[in-house]
């Protein structure tokens, strides 16, 4: 069979595009998993946020990525790509957090060409590194993988604050130095991602923000007609952790003016999953046939 890594590259260059969740947690890797999708963005930001409770400025840490990223590996089969961040510094990093972040199943690493501590790409005050040293993390990525069909995406965030050809440049500059799959963030319209798409020698990937709506920099477009415009996968890194979000505040807001203000008692199945669903969800059935099979039942 081929590696996981594999398998995600015919994925990204097949002609279909495709569509990949952001997960942060066991919950939301199970359901993705569950719902049919093949591969999923382990969302830096969704972890930072919902780990930490830390906004996505680079408090998170590479040992704290690397271990939720090898437990979400553990609990499902998805193809998931890691978000490395800036690679946690420079080239001689990188190549150990390649390593790593391999080593724990995954099927791709994105690495990032931002100054550290790097901003969730929708943020204002974004800054880039030399595209030259970013050239050589990339390099060190490639050197790094064992398995030579494990994913290296290289994303630039240089069209906010140097302008689209540089995103452009830097990106094919990229694709040179051996990365697989290119990302440029924030892209401000449809003409822009259609110009990238074009200008460059490998699959482009993008994402869509649904769940950030205060903060939309790039328009939100369904997926064929980004396939249309030449885009290979999509990542929608923020729409179950939003979901989730907003779930427990409307939750919590019932809890506390019926119960707590209140005093009565309230249970509203349509705010909350059932005891039987998330059992479900989370390998209930496995783990008793693993019980009856081991204890002689």
């Amino acid at each position: 069979m081929a590696s996981k890594g594999a398998q995600l590259k015919a994925l990204i260059n097949a002609p279909e595009i495709v569509i990949t969740p952001g997960v942060f947690d066991g919950f939301s890797a199970r359901l993705i998993e569950k719902a049919g999708f093949k591969t999923a963005t382990i969302s830096g930001a969704g972890t930072s946020e919902s780990r930490l409770g830390w906004a996505d400025r680079g408090i998170l840490g590479f040992e704290e990525n690397l271990n939720n990223a090898r437990r979400l590996a553990d609990c499902t089969d998805l193809l998931l790509q890691a978000d490395a961040d800036t690679g946690y510094g420079n080239a001689l990093n990188v190549y150990f957090v390649v390593r790593g972040f391999e080593k724990a199943g995954m099927a791709a690493i994105m690495i990032e060409d931002q100054v550290w501590p790097k901003r969730c790409g929708h943020m204002a005050g974004k800054a880039v590194i030399p595209a030259e040293e970013m050239v050589q993390k990339i390099k060190a990525a490639v050197d790094a993988r064992q398995d030579s069909g494990f994913v290296i995406k290289a994303r630039t965030d240089a069209a906010t604050p140097l302008g689209l050809e540089e995103a452009i440049r830097r990106l094919n500059m990229y694709a040179e130095a051996g990365a697989d799959c290119l990302f440029a963030d924030a892209l401000a319209t449809r003409e822009d991602i259609m110009k990238v798409a074009k200008s460059v020698p490998k699959p482009l990937s993008v994402n869509m923000g649904l769940g950030i709506r205060s903060r939309k920099t790039t328009p939100l477009i369904a997926p064929r007609d980004l396939q249309d415009m030449g885009v290979a996968q999509i990542s929608y890194p923020r729409l179950l952790t939003s979901a989730a979000l907003k779930g427990m505040q409307n939750a919590l807001a019932v809890f506390k003016q019926q119960v707590v203000e209140r005093n009565q008692v309230v249970d509203r199945p349509d705010l909350a999953a059932s005891f039987d669903e998330i059992n479900d969800l989370t390998g209930m059935a496995f783990l008793d046939d693993l019980e009856r099979r081991y204890n002689g039942g």
